[in-house]
C-alpha cells in the first residue's frame, strides 16, 4: 500500500509490492518494481528505475535517467545526479544464466555526480562526493572527494560538500571554512 501523501505521475509505474515512503514523489516514466523500497521524502526524477530488492533510504534525490539495480542499497540523504549508473554484475555475459549479484552500498549523505558510474562491489562512504563522469572502481572513504576514470583521490569534503583539504591523508577535522565561520 502506498501512503496517500506520495505523488506518482500518471506515466510512472509502481508495481504492487513496492514500498514508497510518505511524502515521496515519483516522476514521469519512472518504474518502481515489486519488492523495491523507497524511503520517506524522496524524489525520483524522470525515467528513474528502482529494481526489485533495491533499497533507497529517506530524503534521497535521484535525478533523471538513473537505474538502481537489485543489490544496490542507497542510505538516507543521498544525492544521485542525472544519468549516474550502478552495476550489479562483476562478470556480465548475456549467456550466463548463473550470474551473481555483487552488492554496493552508498552511505548516508553521499553524492554521486552526473554520468558517474559505480562499479558493483565498491561502497561509497558517508558524505563522500563522486565527481561528475567519474568511474568508481574502488571503495570511497567517508568524506572523500574522488573523480576521473578510473576514479582517484582528489581531497576531502565537509558534510556540506565544501572542500576541506586536497591532502592524501584524511584531516582530523572535516569542516570547511564556510561551516567553521558560520
Amino acid at each position: 500500500m502506498i501512503d496517500p501523501s506520495v505523488r506518482i505521475h500518471e506515466t510512472a509505474i509502481v508495481e504492487a509490492g513496492a514500498t514508497i515512503g510518505a511524502g515521496s514523489s515519483v516522476w514521469h516514466h519512472s518504474h518502481v518494481r515489486d519488492g523495491a523500497v523507497v524511503g520517506e521524502g524522496c524524489v525520483l526524477g524522470k525515467n528513474v528505475y528502482i529494481d526489485t530488492q533495491a533499497t533507497v533510504g529517506d530524503r534521497c534525490k535521484i535525478q533523471n535517467n538513473v537505474s538502481v539495480y537489485h543489490g544496490v542499497t542507497i542510505e538516507d540523504d543521498v544525492f544521485v545526479g542525472p544519468a549516474a549508473t550502478f552495476t550489479n554484475d562483476r562478470v556480465p555475459r548475456a549467456f550466463n544464466a548463473e550470474w551473481k549479484i555483487t552488492p554496493t552500498i552508498v552511505h548516508s549523505g553521499a553524492s554521486i555526480g552526473a554520468n558517474a558510474t559505480v562499479v558493483c562491489g565498491h561502497d561509497v562512504g558517508e558524505y563522500a562526493m563522486v565527481a561528475a563522469g567519474a568511474t568508481v572502481t574502488r571503495d570511497v572513504a567517508a568524506h572523500e572527494l574522488i573523480g576521473g576514470t578510473p576514479s582517484r583521490h582528489l581531497g576531502w569534503v565537509c558534510r556540506c560538500g565544501g572542500l576541506v583539504s586536497r591532502a592524501d591523508e584524511r584531516p582530523d577535522v572535516l569542516v570547511c571554512a564556510n561551516c567553521a565561520a558560520g
